[in-house]
């Protein structure tokens, strides 16, 4: 239960600061172009909390946290006084409505300048781009176990985050891609991976599976660092900091070797004996493992613990360096994000990905696990899809409103009443497929 309320908990911050500062970004540009406010509200439904401020502009928040909107006066939403006409929305310039409505978005990736330059100067703890024991088309190519990532293709990287994102990106557009790495003798070499040779029939998962690489274990010990609520280990009794010694009396120095001891003696009984060390008294724990599906898709079993925290580098700048650096990885991970939905809707990345509140609000509290920095990066890239999605040009949302105004633009005149209600109709239809995806994968996620 602890877990469930920490994710809502995380759930709401994010939602909370994301969706006030993308309609602040809207509230803002309109009263700079002098359009009348009437409402700015975070949420939808019944207010739970509401205020008129001095402009006269009623600042509400709202039960429903999934959104929120800015109204403004406009002829075409009731019947404005007379003296209010040149206060009214559709009344400005084309310019001016435009600025408007793009003025959400660019607020959210202005948010993530700041997100991810904060992160930068806070430091992110990661990997550093090792290489595990390499299989398939890695191993195939000359990849070792031990060597460094430097870049993959002309993309440095730094840390394992971002080797794993480079790769995904050359796995899903299927591009053949070079790596550079550095052997553990010091020597430096290219190695190409024929990515263009994998089935375009695999997703995203089975394509990584079939390239291979995977992150050098971290030789971290056999000590719990956490063992998560209502899972088999917390329900034995586990606590952080104990120190396994065996299972089933197979002795275990290091947390891989303890994985491997789990997932020996679960084939045979997933009911465990664990010899556990704690505050220098040995003592006998029985825990039930569970099956379960690894990060690599695959089925294991588990116990609900997680190891010491094992990472090796920082990613930090200093507060001037950081800048640059924040305005590079806001760009990266534009191009990143519309890359992925250029690939969903292609097929090629699995529709799994669309999340919903379940998925945000999970996401969310394993980030926050992680340290500021981890989640820093989460709302900054929550920050960005948000942005980015709003661009799309779909009615109802911005990118919609961005696209009439420019055919409006084009053709001199405003889109007609008819094409309005029709976009309406259109853009309902598409944002609710999408909203049914996303809870629909929510709740397979909740499904054993």
């Amino acid at each position: 239960m602890g877990e469930f309320f920490g994710s809502i908990g995380w759930l709401l911050l994010t939602l909370g600061v994301l969706v006030t500062f993308h309609e602040f970004g809207h509230y803002w540009v309109a009263r700079r172009c002098g359009v009348k406010v009437l409402r700015f509200s975070v949420g939808f439904g019944r207010p739970l909390w509401t205020r008129i401020g001095g402009d006269g502009t009623e600042y509400v928040v709202a039960a429903v946290p999934l959104g929120g909107y800015v109204r403004m006066l406009d002829e075409r939403e009731g019947e404005v006084p007379a003296g209010e006409l040149e206060q009214a929305f559709n009344r400005k310039p084309v310019s001016q409505r435009i600025a408007i409505v793009a003025a959400g978005p660019l607020a959210n990736i202005l948010f993530a300048v700041g997100a991810f330059w904060l992160m930068f100067v806070v430091g992110k703890p990661d990997y550093l781009p090792v290489v595990g024991p390499a299989e398939g088309i890695a191993a195939q190519a000359g990849l070792r176990e031990g060597d460094r990532l430097v870049a993959v293709g002309d993309r440095p990287v730094s840390t394992w985050t971002d080797a794993t994102i480079a790769l995904v990106e050359a796995v899903l557009a299927r591009r053949d891609v070079a790596l550079s790495v550095v052997a553990g003798d010091g020597g430096e070499r290219r190695v190409p991976l024929p990515l263009s040779h994998i089935d375009r029939a695999l997703d995203e998962r089975e394509a990584m599976r079939e390239l291979g690489i995977r992150a050098r274990a971290p030789v971290a010990p056999a000590v719990v660092g956490r063992a998560l609520p209502d899972r088999p280990g917390a329900r034995a009794g586990l606590l952080a900091g104990d120190r396994i010694m065996a299972v089933d009396e197979r002795p275990v120095e290091t947390f891989a070797q303890l994985y491997d001891a789990i997932q020996a003696a679960a084939a045979i009984d997933p009911e465990l004996t664990l010899k556990v060390r704690r505050e220098g008294v040995l003592r006998t724990i029985r825990a039930t493992a569970e099956a379960g599906t690894g990060s690599d898709g695959r089925p294991n079993f588990q116990l609900g613990i997680a190891q010491p925290d094992a990472r090796d580098t920082v990613l930090r700048y200093g507060a001037v360096e950081a800048l640059p650096a924040a305005l590079r990885e806001t760009w990266r991970m534009t191009a990143t994000t519309v890359a992925f939905l250029g690939h969903m809707a292609l097929g090629r990345a699995s529709l799994e990905n669309v999340a919903g509140p379940i998925g945000i609000a999970q996401t969310a509290n394993s980030s926050a696990a992680l340290g500021v920095a981890w989640f820093l990066s989460f709302l900054a890239i929550m920050s960005l899809s948000i942005g980015i999605l709003n661009l799309l040009p779909i009615p109802i949302l911005d990118g919609g409103h961005l696209l009439y105004y420019l055919i409006e633009v084009v053709k001199g005149s405003p889109v007609s009443e008819r094409a309005l209600i029709a976009g309406q109709y259109v853009g309902l239809a598409l944002l609710a497929g999408l909203m049914g995806l996303a809870f629909y994968n929510d709740i397979l996620r909740l499904v054993p």
